[in-house]
């Protein structure tokens, strides 16, 4: 265990009044509430409650780490690479202690419980200044003296959030000293490049409250409640108080209310907003201000329900509809069975659910869901109806919109691209010819047809120089439902001529033939080259005469298939004179072409042979199991003088098995 370990055991004894029993309620001490941070700007914490002690996983939480006297910090990353940053106790003789997560996709309070969410840490026992530096060298520094206080740079992904722990670690000597936060150092920006700005505006039912929304997150800190930094452009009417619900639980906003001092009458306005009594307007998280000027425009509509206003366009064969309004629906008058709404046209559609994409319990758009794809073209109806709960839809005015309103929307049959093909064979290429219909307003086709290459046509004819398969692709479109479909075709009846046959034969032996033609063969055609054919697919073993004499005999094979296509092949059998195998008495090394080398004769069925040549004294002057090698009458490129050589022969004749071991002497002579 490591001595950090201990540490932390005898500061939880000695705090245990202070810090065991305690949740961490001061916002920014717990992931939820993290503070909002960017690289342009150093953070100073003046104060550190005691609270926490939640275990924090991790390649160190086998040191049995945890969340003591935290404080978070939340950032996005807009440009990847790598992170730098130093935390400085404002006493340094403090340890603090960090870990970063990557909580893309993830709940923040996802840090307790979600190893895989780990990025670095340094959790190093000693004291004073730490962080992440080009200098350090593990992105893990685990509890104990050993580790040194900065560990290197983690590498952040552009478009990832995540989230930074600062742990003060309590020793015997409780402190709740500060420390100040600042990033440089890396590659990576974690500083939104988005101007602030206003995004839109729009007014209450009662016209006394106007809605804005912003660009991104705000500083809550920038907000004056008097509202000041806003003016509306109603001779008149005042802005008197702003309030953000979201700061009531965290440090930033991204939408606001302002409430004006008498009700607005029907109308347009501009809303700008300006300078505050707190000397600025409104500040991102890196301290940048929404330019004085910037101005949105809000619009007071008279008393009056809300009508539907379009239909996103549908896709093919929608499964769901998106209904858009011009003002925000309350979502608890959305039936959630779907009742509010009927789909009518040239085909049955019934409505299965309906949702609203809700924020603050209203919504601009619905999301209406079918029980099934429409999938016949034409034109439909969508009516609203009062639903289930006895009304159509409420807008935040609570008016109801009225029933029978309707939209209209169009849809396109959905296509097959299905396809046939007819092939006109060929001896040495094949036509195809490929079919598709144009049923459903199709227009379009994207033929994929191997090494063919590729056609726009409905119908393409094309040439194949090659047999086998062949993979083609389609796709079609009518212009708004599209399909597509892969085939494999075989392309047959090439043919090709082979065969296999004993190539040389001793005169008591019989050719043996073995066919190995290909393709969609109907006929066969042996000629054995001693006037003698066949019409079998594998004829019977063929016995031919020797008649004392060695006799090459050309064997042919013509094959065809149904409709005409031919291939040959062609093997020449060598009928030899003689098997009998022996070594000549003598031999003339003298270039001439007759008798020049020593070797056992016609050895064609001699199984494991073995043949050595001896000279007088004994020595080994030839050896080989391959009776085709013949001595040629030298000792390492030496002709040798004539004389007697001893030779032994052993080998196994294939017919019958026996072995046999012959010696004997040949003379060289020169």
């Amino acid at each position: 265990m490591q001595m950090k370990t201990i540490f932390i055991l005898a500061s939880a004894i000695f705090l245990y009044w202070k810090v065991s029993a305690q949740n961490c309620t001061t916002l920014g001490q717990n992931p939820a509430t993290a503070f909002p941070v960017c690289g342009t700007d150093t953070f100073s914490q003046s104060t550190v409650p005691y609270c926490g002690g939640k275990s924090i996983p991790g390649p160190c939480s086998r040191d049995g780490l945890s969340d003591l006297n935290p404080f978070w910090y939340k950032f996005t990353c807009f440009a990847g690479g790598t992170l730098g940053f130093v935390i400085t106790p404002n006493d340094l003789d403090d340890d603090y202690d960090w870990q970063i997560f990557d909580i893309t996709g993830h709940a923040p309070n996802d840090v307790y419980t979600d190893a895989s969410l780990f990025v670095s840490c340094n959790w190093s026992g000693n004291t004073g200044l730490t962080g992440a530096t080009p200098s350090g060298t593990a992105l893990a520094n685990c509890a104990g003296y050993a580790y040194p206080t900065f560990g290197s740079m983690p590498v952040l992904k552009a478009g990832h959030d995540y989230i930074l722990l600062i742990s003060h670690f309590t020793t015997f000597t409780p402190s709740q000293n500060g420390y100040k936060l600042s990033f440089g150092g890396g590659t990576a920006s974690i500083t939104d490049p988005l101007p602030p700005a206003l995004k839109n505006g729009f007014a209450s039912c009662d016209a006394t409250e106007i809605t804005v929304t912003l660009n991104k997150k705000m500083r809550c800190s920038s907000l004056s409640s008097n509202g000041s930094e806003f003016m509306i452009s109603a001779p008149g009417f005042s802005i008197v108080s702003a309030i953000a619900t979201s700061c009531a639980t965290g440090f930033d906003m991204e939408q606001l209310t302002l409430t004006v001092d008498k009700p607005l009458s029907p109308g347009q306005y501009t809303l700008t907003i300006k300078n505050g009594t707190d000397g600025n307007t409104l500040l991102d998280n890196c301290n940048t201000s929404i330019a004085v000027g910037i101005s949105v425009p809000v619009e007071v509509f008279p008393v009056q329900p809300t009508l539907m206003d379009s239909l996103t366009t549908p896709t093919c064969a929608p499964e769901s509809l998106e209904l858009v309004f011009k003002k925000e629906i309350l979502c608890s008058s959305i039936s959630p069975d779907g009742s509010d709404f009927l789909v009518t046209g040239p085909s049955g559609v019934t409505v299965s659910s309906a949702a609203g994409m809700c924020q603050s319990g209203s919504a601009g758009v619905i999301l209406i869901r079918l029980s099934g794809p429409v999938v016949k073209g034409g034109t439909y109806r969508l009516t609203l109806v009062k639903g289930s709960d006895g009304n159509t839809l409420l807008d935040l005015c609570s008016k109801e919109t009225p029933a029978g309103s309707y939209l209209s929307f169009t849809v396109k049959d959905t296509v097959s691209a299905d396809f046939s093909y007819m092939v006109a064979q060929g001896c040495t290429s094949n036509k195809v010819s490929f079919f598709t219909n144009g049923n459903n307003g199709v227009n379009k086709w994207f033929w994929n047809l191997g090494y063919a290459g590729n056609s726009s046509l409905q119908n393409p004819v094309t040439m194949y120089n090659t047999f086998g398969n062949k993979e083609i692709s389609l796709t079609i479109s009518n212009d708004f439902c599209s399909d597509s479909i892969t085939k494999v075709i075989t392309l047959g009846d090439e043919v090709t001529a082979a065969f296999d046959v004993t190539n040389t034969l001793c005169p008591e032996d019989s050719a043996l033939f073995v066919n190995n033609s290909k393709g969609n063969i109907v006929s066969y055609l042996w000629d054995f080259g001693d006037g003698t054919q066949s019409s079998a697919q594998i004829p019977s073993a063929k016995y031919y005469s020797s008649a004392g004499l060695e006799k090459v005999y050309p064997v042919r094979l013509i094959v065809k298939n149904s409709i005409g296509c031919s291939d040959t092949a062609a093997r020449n059998i060598r009928l030899l004179k003689s098997c009998y195998i022996a070594v000549p008495n003598a031999f003339t090394p003298n270039g001439d072409g007759v008798n020049d080398f020593l070797s056992p004769l016609n050895a064609f069925k001699a199984d494991n042979l073995d043949f050595k040549v001896y000279n007088r004294i004994g020595q080994l002057v030839f050896h080989t199991t391959d009776w085709t090698m013949k001595w040629d009458g030298k000792i390492k490129g030496e002709p040798q003088d004539s004389g007697l050589f001893v030779w032994m022969l052993s080998f196994i004749n294939r017919d019958t098995g026996e072995k046999v071991f012959q010696k004997g002497s040949s003379a060289l002579l020169r």
